[in-house]
């Protein structure tokens, strides 16, 4: 097992999201990252954002110059999103990227929007 795999399953052999605390689940590509609520009692998405999102939006995008940047931008989103769901507390799931650059830009933005994890 290389070590991209075994990282992800000791992950998410932690981590498990329930109704009243989802999992803020991330995915990474070279270009773009998306993070997902998800309720894993039921196997039911709550809600999904990505950085198309800040993208459509000019005066963000404006503001925006780098992945990170725009990962800041992607966590406050979701955190309004769970808002919306009631939900201030969340179990983040990094899945099998190490916490740093974007991942890390992107926790910090669901903290500053009000998530707690």
């Amino acid at each position: 097992m290389d070590r991209k795999t075994s990282r992800h399953a000791r992950v998410r052999a932690k981590v498990s999201g329930t109704q009243l605390k989802p999992r803020l689940c991330v995915f990474r590509s070279n270009k773009h990252i998306t993070v997902q609520l998800i309720d894993d009692q039921k196997g039911v998405t709550l809600a999904v954002c990505d950085d198309s999102a800040a993208k459509k939006d000019a005066a963000v995008s404006e503001k925006l110059s780098g992945k990170c940047a725009k990962a800041f931008a992607v966590g406050i989103a979701i955190a309004e999103k769970a808002q919306g769901l009631k939900t201030k507390k969340v179990v983040f799931d990094r899945g099998s990227y190490r916490y740093h650059g974007r991942v890390k830009s992107l926790a910090e933005g669901a903290r500053k929007g009000g998530l707690e994890f």
